[in-house]
């Protein structure tokens, strides 16, 4: 199983951007997708997930600037972006706990990470 992640850059503040991450090879079962982000010097964080079954789930500090959504014919996940700030600078991953195999157990597959620079 790969993903790979795209439409990161460089955008102004206040500016938008959009994220794509298709999940590709053996799935059996695709569960939860999300958009995880690492700034520099800092920890990994969730900025949101989305369930195949049961809704979304955002960061406090990303309700109603950020939006996730999921084709799951595709198996692609998508994070819109709105309203950047400068503190939304980061390398973003999405992440997707998946099944390859009908006999396996869920686990949770990375991305290659895009990197999000929203200048001042």
């Amino acid at each position: 199983v790969q993903l790979q992640a795209s439409g990161g850059g460089l955008v102004q503040a206040g500016g938008s951007l959009r994220l794509s991450c298709a999940a590709s090879g053996s799935i059996f079962a695709n569960n939860i997708m999300g958009w995880y982000r690492q700034a520099p010097g800092k920890q990994r964080e969730v900025v949101a997930s989305i369930s195949r079954y049961y809704g979304t789930n955002y960061a406090d500090s990303e309700k109603g600037r950020f939006t996730i959504s999921r084709d799951n014919a595709k198996n692609t996940v998508y994070l819109e972006m709105n309203s950047l700030k400068f503190e939304d600078t980061a390398v973003y991953y999405c992440n997707a706990n998946l099944k390859a195999r009908s006999w396996d157990q869920y686990r949770d597959y990375w991305g290659q990470g895009t990197l999000v620079t929203v200048s001042s």
